[in-house]
């Protein structure tokens, strides 16, 4: 469990660093993914399905999202 925890921490912290060059779109999809992976494993692990499966599916739809989002906020400015 304590291994996990690190490795999950590090991955935050490299994704957190590897995130300055990007766009705010890049930025916003990437957001959405993360996000929609968190969502995914905590709806999987409450429906009884499998987690990875939750977390594949939270990604797709989170990064969609995130896209679609920065979509509008393109369009918002003209």
């Amino acid at each position: 469990m304590k291994n996990r925890m690190i490795a999950g921490l590090s991955l935050a912290l490299l994704l957190a660093t590897g995130c300055a060059d990007m766009s705010s779109g890049e930025q916003r999809t990437l957001s959405g993914a993360a996000i929609g992976t968190a969502a995914g494993y905590a709806l999987g692990a409450v429906t009884g399905m499998s987690k990875g499966t939750g977390m594949a599916l939270g990604a797709a739809a989170g990064a969609a999202s995130g896209f679609i989002y920065n979509k509008y906020k393109q369009n918002e400015g003209q």
